[in-house]
């Protein structure tokens, strides 16, 4: 059986081609794209039409691969952003960019009128300026919700299968990153929209992820010279579909979804939403067979990615395994930021950023490029061992391991620095969790495993993970303590 994921990711997207045997799975990358915001005017929009034009060339690029048509078609992305579709499905602008500027006073404007407390105790979900919630209210501030009846509000993965199928329904997992919905019920919380006054038709009906829903439409399927391949609506928030593929049948680990963002925290039956988990930066977002997602947002690779593009900028080009071989030669545990630190989340110079915050905290200034990414891996590294703290607290108990997956296992020192600051064994793999965990519940819809359990089994089967064992504790235990006293200083200047 061959199945078609297709993962966009907030910088490029990939189609890849899923093979199951029956017992075992294979993937391969059939066609890559990038994803290119495009500012336009004072707008920060994603380019829909072209995404679109790739997925059509991964699905013909298929052909190349196999024969006929695949057993079906899934669609993942980012979380929280969306667009409108009309009654006659017509798209109605661009959808805006999460790290779009109308975000931030949007969110100080709801805030000022619900706060955070109240919000959290409804949703559950982290006030972060991007949060779908937040758009909508700036949509609201620009009169862009005066919208007819017939026109709905599609998610991103929601909007493409759209595109694809002409169903029209919002799956669980991505409408959990909104901040609308009630996570107890599962279902959106319409007390809520009334207070945003968003209009409660534009909201479709939530779906669970393994659903099938429709096939490809007719138009697209003559065009592409392909049958009425099935679409199906996996666990379509990438984090999500990343978490179905973790390695494990024990239930006593901490999960990082590790890429631009990490996304770090564990899988639970119910949400987590206390003041604690509030004040912590915790989110609760959905997952397969309903589960709830207990997750910190880490701003991840992302400070590597924007150093690395800043130095093409400068005229050098380094690969990433240039930047972690450079790194691995440093002594470490010199200089830290805080991954989380707003002055680290839009784009611009990142190496002068992590140098000024070093200055104001009065630490060592890191000067060479080899300096600064070890500064970054380290912070990373010690983000990972407070958050796993805050876990254990919420959770009152211990846990085991830190399974990591994505393509952030591809920086093998990053892994070893998380296991050594957290104290845990790492399991890296697999790499291409999010595809894996998209093409694994198109099978659960196909009826070729019936639940998570059955996948996971499958992955470890199919995917041999890496092990990485804690090494200097003690030393790194002493190093955390200066850590946390250079994030609470930074943290009483601001």
């Amino acid at each position: 059986m061959h199945m078609l994921a297709v993962d966009f990711g907030a910088s490029s997207g990939r189609t890849m081609l899923g093979r199951w045997d029956g017992s075992r799975l294979t993937v391969e990358d059939i066609h890559r794209f990038a994803n290119d915001p495009v500012q336009l005017g004072t707008s920060l929009h994603w380019d829909f039409l072209r995404l679109f034009h790739e997925l059509k060339r991964g699905i013909h690029a298929y052909k190349q691969h196999g024969s006929g048509s695949p057993a079906s078609i899934a669609v993942d992305t980012w979380g929280v952003d969306y667009g409108f579709v009309n009654g006659k499905g017509k798209l109605l602008g661009n959808p805006f960019h999460y790290r779009d500027g109308r975000n931030v006073p949007a969110m100080e404007a709801l805030l000022s009128k619900l706060p955070d407390e109240t919000l959290y105790g409804r949703t559950g979900i982290q006030s972060l300026s991007f949060n779908t919630i937040f758009q909508l209210v700036a949509e609201s501030r620009e009169n862009a919700l005066q919208v007819d009846a017939d026109t709905r509000m599609l998610f991103m993965p929601d909007l493409f299968r759209y595109y694809l199928s002409g169903v029209r329904s919002t799956e669980y997992t991505i409408a959990s990153t909104s901040g609308l919905l009630d996570p107890m019920a599962r279902d959106w919380d319409r007390e809520l929209l009334k207070q945003i006054a968003a209009p409660s038709f534009l909201f479709t009906p939530i779906v669970m992820p393994g659903t099938a829903e429709g096939h490809l439409r007719p138009d697209i399927a003559e065009e592409l010279q392909v049958g009425p391949i099935p679409i199906v609506a996996t666990a379509s928030h990438d984090t999500a579909s990343a978490v179905v593929s973790i390695p494990s049948l024990q239930g006593d680990y901490a999960y990082i979804s590790c890429g631009t963002w990490s996304l770090m925290g564990v899988e639970l039956d119910e949400p987590i939403m206390n003041e604690n988990a509030r004040r912590w930066g915790f989110t609760n977002e959905g997952g397969a067979e309903r589960k709830i997602r207990m997750l910190k947002n880490i701003m991840g690779l992302w400070l590597l990615q924007e150093c690395k593009r800043q130095w093409e900028l400068e005229g050098e080009t380094l690969s990433y395994a240039e930047m972690q071989e450079m790194a691995k030669l440093e002594r470490g545990l010199s200089c830290y930021v805080d991954p989380a630190d707003p002055a680290f989340l839009a784009p611009g110079n990142m190496p002068q950023r992590i140098r000024h915050y070093c200055f104001q905290t009065g630490q060592q200034v890191p000067q060479t490029k080899a300096e600064l990414v070890r500064c970054i891996v380290d912070s990373l590294a010690m983000m990972f061992r407070q958050t796993l703290d805050e876990i254990e607290h919420l959770l009152d108990r211990k846990l085991s391991t830190i399974h990591i997956v994505g393509g952030g296992i591809q920086n093998r020192l990053l892994c070893q620095l998380a296991a050594n600051a957290t104290g845990r064994p790492v399991i890296a793999g697999p790499v291409e969790a999010t595809a894996i965990g998209n093409v694994m519940m198109q099978a659960k819809a196909h009826g070729e495993v019936q639940s998570l359990e059955q996948i996971r089994q499958v992955v470890m089967d199919s995917f041999p993970p890496d092990r990485y064992e804690p090494e200097d504790s003690a030393q790194w235990q002493e190093a955390f303590a200066v850590y946390q006293e250079v994030i609470h200083k930074k943290s009483v200047r601001s």
